[in-house]
C-alpha cells in the first residue's frame, strides 16, 4: 500500500436553495479574443453567483450556507437544456430519484480522515451524518471576473469533520470559457492540509463528478443495485425510456458501460437532449494524481473521474492510498466541454485536451 501527497477538492453540501440565474453586472474585463461576453454576477442574497454567456444563463456556482458542498447548477448547453439531473433540486417527469448526494457539477470524496465527505446528505439520518459525515463550508469569494470570451471566478471553502474541525483548507478557480457554441468549465483546486496530516483511504466513491441529464444515460435493461463505501445499498431501477440517448467513449476506445473501472485521459459522454445533440467531455491534467485517472462512471447517470479507487477499480489487486502532512498541498485541475449541436470528433477533444495539458502548470 502506498502513501502520498494529494490534493483534493471535495464538496460536501446537500442543495436546499433554488440557483437561479439571474441578470449580470459585469466585473473587470478578461479578454480571450472570442467575441461572446461572459458575464459573472454574485448574488449575496441568494448565496449564489450567476454565470452568462452573451446573456443566457450559463450555470450557477451555488454557495448556501445550508449546502453539504457548493456545486454549480444548473449546467446548460448552448441551446438552454440542462446536462445536469435536476432531482432532488427540481424534479423534471421521468427522472431517477436515487443518490440524492448527487447533483450537479462538484468535487468531493468518499473517505477522509474516516469521515463520508461523497454521500453526505439531509436524507441521511441525523445521528448517522453527526457522526460518520463531513461537510465543506463556503468561506469567501476572492475574486469575480467578467470578460469578452472568458470569465473567472476563485473562492475559498474549508473541509469540515462532523464535529467542526478543519481538516483543508480548499482555495478554487474556476474559468468559464464560451469557444462558438461550445462551453468550457476549467476547475483548478488547491487543498492544504491545516494542523494535522490528512488522509485519503482508497474507495470509489469519488471525485470530480456530475448527475446528467436522464437524457444521457445509457439504457438500462435491468434494474441494478450498487453500493456505497459503507456496503449501503441503492437499487437504480430499469428504463425502457426511448429518450434515454447517451453512451461513452473513452480516449483509449472503450465504449459503454464497459469505461467503469477503465483508465483513460479523457472521457466523452454523447446523446441528445430534446433533439439538441450534445457532447459533455470530462478531461484530465497530466499534473493530476494518478493520471490517466480511472474513472467512476455509471450508465445511471454518474459521470465521475477519480484517481483514487484502485482497490474497487482493480477488484483489489492494487490499493492507493494517499496523505497530506500538515499544511502541505495538493492541486487538482480538471476541464469540462459541454458541445452543443454536431458530436465532438475524437480530434477535436483531443485538441481541447491538448489545450488543458498547456495550461495550469
Amino acid at each position: 500500500m502506498r502513501l502520498r501527497s494529494f490534493t483534493l477538492f471535495i464538496l460536501p453540501a446537500l442543495f436546499l436553495i433554488s440557483c437561479n440565474s439571474s441578470e449580470q453586472k459585469k466585473e473587470g474585463q478578461d479578454d480571450t479574443g472570442n467575441g461572446a461576453k461572459v458575464e459573472l454576477t454574485d448574488v449575496p442574497a441568494d448565496q449564489k453567483v450567476d454565470i452568462t454567456i452573451d446573456g443566457k444563463p450559463f450555470t450557477t456556482y451555488c454557495y448556501s450556507d445550508t449546502l453539504m458542498k457548493q456545486i454549480l447548477y444548473p449546467v446548460l448547453t448552448e441551446g438552454g437544456n440542462p446536462v445536469t439531473r435536476g432531482w432532488p433540486i427540481a424534479y423534471r417527469p421521468g427522472e431517477r430519484t436515487d443518490h440524492p448526494h448527487q447533483r450537479g457539477l462538484w468535487l468531493n470524496y468518499g473517505d477522509v480522515n474516516g469521515y463520508d465527505f461523497w454521500g453526505n446528505s439531509y436524507q441521511i439520518a441525523p445521528d448517522v451524518r453527526k457522526i460518520h459525515c463531513g461537510r465543506i463550508q463556503h468561506v469567501k469569494i476572492d475574486r469575480v471576473q467578467s470578460g469578452t470570451g472568458q470569465g473567472t471566478l476563485i473562492t475559498e471553502e474549508r473541509w469540515l469533520d462532523p464535529f467542526g474541525k478543519e481538516l483543508l483548507a480548499e482555495k478554487t478557480t474556476y474559468h468559464f470559457t464560451a469557444d462558438g457554441s461550445n462551453r468550457i468549465i476549467d476547475r483548478i483546486t488547491t487543498l492544504t492540509a491545516t494542523d494535522s496530516a490528512v488522509h485519503f483511504k482508497d474507495t470509489k466513491e469519488g471525485m470530480f463528478a456530475i448527475r446528467v441529464n436522464h437524457q444521457l444515460e445509457l439504457p438500462m435493461k435491468e434494474a441494478a443495485v450498487f453500493k456505497d463505501a459503507q456496503g449501503n445499498p441503492t437499487t437504480v431501477k430499469s428504463d425502457a425510456d426511448e429518450e434515454v440517448t447517451g453512451n461513452y467513449s473513452s480516449s483509449e476506445g472503450v465504449t459503454g458501460d464497459s469505461v467503469w473501472a477503465t483508465r483513460a485521459k479523457w472521457m466523452n459522454l454523447y446523446g441528445s437532449i430534446n433533439n439538441e445533440k450534445v457532447s459533455l467531455v470530462i478531461c484530465d491534467h497530466p499534473k493530476n494524481l494518478n493520471y490517466p485517472t480511472y474513472w467512476h462512471a455509471r450508465g445511471y447517470g454518474l459521470f465521475s473521474a477519480n484517481p483514487l479507487g484502485e482497490h474497487d477499480f482493480t477488484d483489489g489487486k492494487q490499493s492507493l492510498n494517499f496523505t497530506l502532512a500538515p499544511k502541505e498541498s495538493v492541486t487538482l485541475r480538471y476541464r469540462v466541454i459541454i458541445s452543443s449541436g454536431d458530436h465532438l470528433t475524437n480530434d477535436q477533444i483531443n485538441n481541447y485536451a491538448q489545450d488543458f495539458a498547456g495550461k495550469y502548470e
